[in-house]
């Protein structure tokens, strides 16, 4: 699959097995590859022998600018040069720091992304968005730089804890409620798999990886810097970085909030009157299927931490909030000022609003 993110072409290969670096480049002498403890195995594969590599601690925690500072370093202590390549073998953490730092180092160098969880490969390797988190802030910094090339090697899936596997779900479901209800209508038959346990049969998990890929691309060739159509993909995103952010950032996985947070977007747009009750309550029983908490409060979360994490979300305009709630087919933007809309919101993350 080919893409074009603000100019720039963005190939993608879903393949069975991991790429080797002969797939990758020609010049291994040009090459820095960045891992995390838990993908340094799945680089060897890549490798094939020694050639500069950074390895980073894993979790979102470590998601920060002294991740970014070690990969700059090993890049220059790589002697690695206007020409080199970043290679990112990893989930959405690896590959939003590598992105960042290959943006930033040399003014730009190239930028080759091995996705190794559902997560990466359904949403967080394709698009360009790269960076890190700042002052318990989800992705607080960070610029738009898309890879030239995606591996989506799904062997490595069978691999994953159950926990990440229920992370990448989370995104698919969210894509799938933006594409249409022929797809979502797909969902649960991996749920009745028992997934994530088990992974869905071959054909069922590259058709949702592509599809997600499909839909997720064409909006992006779209709208790349996010000023229009692009912020649909934030369905569930608001809440769910508040979330992340009032839990302690690496608490929940990213994709358990965003689930959290869709189902706080369909009560937001059933109280705004978009909406339909019935679409709600079939995107709740979706996503109950794979097990996620859907009730409000979220455990053991402060509430006036929540709020305030969400004063601060990056996607907050002219003293608004802005939300992204699923209508009849797809998803719409809703932004919030007044005061009885604000009080709603309250409502709702507290649990007094349910469908």
């Amino acid at each position: 699959m080919f893409f074009s993110f603000g100019g720039c072409k963005t190939e993608v290969f879903i393949e069975r097995e991991i790429p080797r670096l002969a797939q990758i480049c020609e010049d291994f002498f040009k090459v820095l590859l960045v891992c995390d403890e838990n993908t340094s195995s799945i680089a060897d594969k890549i490798a094939g022998y020694d050639i500069p590599r950074c390895v980073l601690k894993s979790g979102e925690e470590n998601k920060t600018w002294n991740a970014v500072e070690t990969i700059l370093n090993a890049a220059k202590s790589a002697a690695l040069g206007r020409d080199g390549i970043f290679i990112g073998v990893g989930g959405g953490v690896i590959g939003d720091l590598t992105g960042f730092a290959a943006s930033i180092y040399m003014r730009g160098c190239r930028l080759v992304l091995a996705a190794t969880t559902l997560l990466a490969m359904v949403d967080a390797s394709v698009g360009g968005k790269t960076g890190f988190d700042l002052s318990g802030i989800k992705n607080l910094v960070g610029s738009f730089y898309p890879a030239e090339t995606v591996y989506m090697p799904l062997d490595v899936l069978s691999t994953l804890p159950a926990r990440e596997k229920k992370s990448g779900m989370g995104e698919l479901i969210k894509t799938a409620i933006l594409d249409g209800d022929d797809f979502l209508d797909k969902l649960p038959v991996i749920a009745d798999c028992g997934f994530p346990e088990k992974l869905p049969n071959d054909e069922l998990l590259r058709y949702c990886i592509k599809r997600a890929v499909l839909y997720k691309g064409g909006i992006v060739s779209e709208d790349f810097k996010e000023s229009g159509k692009r912020k649909l993909l934030n369905l569930g995103h608001t809440f769910a970085h508040a979330l992340e952010s009032a839990a302690g950032l690496g608490s929940i996985s990213h994709g358990e909030a965003v689930a959290w947070g869709i189902i706080r977007s369909c009560e937001l747009g059933y109280a705004l009157g978009i909406t339909p009750r019935a679409r709600a309550k079939k995107i709740r029983s979706v996503i109950s299927s794979f097990g996620y908490q859907c009730s409000a409060p979220f455990p053991h979360t402060d509430i006036n931490m929540f709020l305030e994490a969400m004063k601060s979300d990056k996607k907050k305009k002219h003293g608004k909030l802005s939300f992204i709630v699923p209508d009849e087919n797809s998803a719409c933007l809703v932004e919030l000022a007044s005061e009885s809309e604000v009080n709603v919101l309250t409502k709702i993350i507290k649990g007094e609003f349910p469908l």
